[in-house]
């Protein structure tokens, strides 16, 4: 009995383990780790101390003191007041950043409609409009952004007609005009009393959001759709538009008109705007819509015959079914391509847009010289708004995963 009890207390007790310094996993995570950020650190220092080195060598001054001196060029496209001799290099910087992202945001905007659009047209029953639909995939993704700008700006907009023939795009009102100098249109000259429509607007806009969300509650207790289309619509639009009125219509119109050689007055957009917008919008929307009809077909068919069982219209089955199923696919690869179109807006310095790149890492860096700053403002922010766009994608790509849910 006794050797048996003592056997039985052998067995539970277990042997001391002995700390090893060079094999335990943990020292050696933390070692590689620490190694890793030594040798990155020492790399990043040796191309600092060499690069300032080689400035001082060659005379070469440092430093984002440039920012400050007058630059002694003008745009032919801002968005912010500028004075030749007066603004600063600075101030090329803004109006390079704000060309960019006018661009960039207008074609995101424009190419997410397009892309959407064509993807579910790519599923269509109807033979023609598939087809037509899958050509213009397959024709502006597979050529390449460059030759489509090029091809926009040097074969279509620089051919438009002149000045005295503009295309009249407003039907016989002669306030959309455009030629082969640019699209010209109205610009508005607010009055003292436009606030209170543009107050108006925003009170419109938060009853529709609680108006839609009572409405999606209320269907998601009693099974009840309410229409939410045309009453949001008519809010949106009668509310502003009758204080707009109460108010006396504070809100004039400067409208184009041609003086000499060309023309005065309202607002325009030159042709390498409407080249580089149109060529990222169609080249993007075809990436997209390839993303579009892949996350559409990763929806199981049965959800497809579920919702036309209990009743639903195509359209409504489509909207409330299928779409919010396949975003948790579609997300993804739309956040690489909003990046890309911010990105490949970079081409435009082909057709003489300018962007960032054209009047910053170009113009200002033959004229004061500091590459490395100027190249490394440049890239700072393309990464910054690239990450920008992950993040808030991101958060919106976990919202539907957990709505999938």
């Amino acid at each position: 009995m006794a050797v048996s009890e003592s056997h039985k207390q052998s067995e539970h007790i277990k042997p001391k383990e002995q700390f090893d310094f060079f094999n335990d996993e943990r020292v050696r995570s933390v070692f590689y780790q620490l190694l890793t950020a030594a040798v990155v650190g020492w790399i990043g220092w040796y191309l600092f101390t060499t690069t300032a080195n080689n400035l001082q060598v060659r005379g070469m001054d440092s430093g984002f003191g440039f920012l400050g001196v007058e630059a002694g060029f003008d745009t032919d496209f801002k968005l912010m007041a500028y004075e030749v001799g007066v603004g600063t290099y600075g101030d090329i910087f803004l109006i390079g950043i704000l060309n960019t992202l006018y661009i960039s945001f207008l074609a995101i905007i424009a190419s997410t409609l397009l892309g959407f659009t064509i993807g579910v047209l790519r599923l269509s029953h109807n033979w023609l409009v598939s087809r037509v639909a899958l050509a213009y995939v397959e024709i502006f993704r597979n050529t390449p952004l460059l030759i489509q700008i090029i091809f926009w700006y040097t074969g279509i907009f620089s051919l438009l007609p002149k000045i005295k023939n503009s295309f009249d795009l407003s039907g016989g009102a002669e306030v959309v005009l455009l030629n082969n100098r640019g699209l010209y249109m109205p610009w508005p000259v607010p009055g003292d009393l436009l606030w209170m429509t543009g107050l108006a607007l925003i009170i419109a806009i938060i009853v529709v959001i609680v108006f839609r969300r009572w409405a999606h509650k209320r269907q998601d207790t009693t099974g009840r759709i309410i229409p939410t289309l045309l009453p949001s619509v008519a809010l949106i639009v009668l509310l502003p538009g009758i204080v707009y009125l109460m108010t006396g219509s504070p809100l004039g119109w400067d409208i184009p008109k041609i003086e000499g050689f060309n023309f005065v007055g309202g607002s325009s957009l030159p042709p390498a705007f409407l080249a580089l917008f149109v060529a990222l919008t169609i080249y993007h929307a075809a990436h997209l819509a390839e993303s579009v009809r892949a996350g559409i077909l990763s929806v199981s068919a049965g959800q497809h015959d579920a919702a036309m069982a209990i009743g639903l219209r195509q359209n409504r089955v489509l909207s409330l079914v299928i779409i919010p199923q396949a975003m948790p696919a579609i997300v993804p690869p739309m956040i690489s391509l909003w990046m890309n179109v911010v990105k490949n807006s970079s081409l435009a310095i082909a057709i003489g847009y300018p962007d960032l790149v054209a009047v910053f890492m170009q113009t200002s860096l033959n004229q004061a010289g500091h590459a490395i700053e100027i190249v490394g403002m440049t890239m700072a922010f393309y990464m910054f708004v690239s990450l920008t766009i992950s993040g808030l994608l991101n958060i919106y790509n976990k919202r539907v995963q957990l709505v999938e849910r």
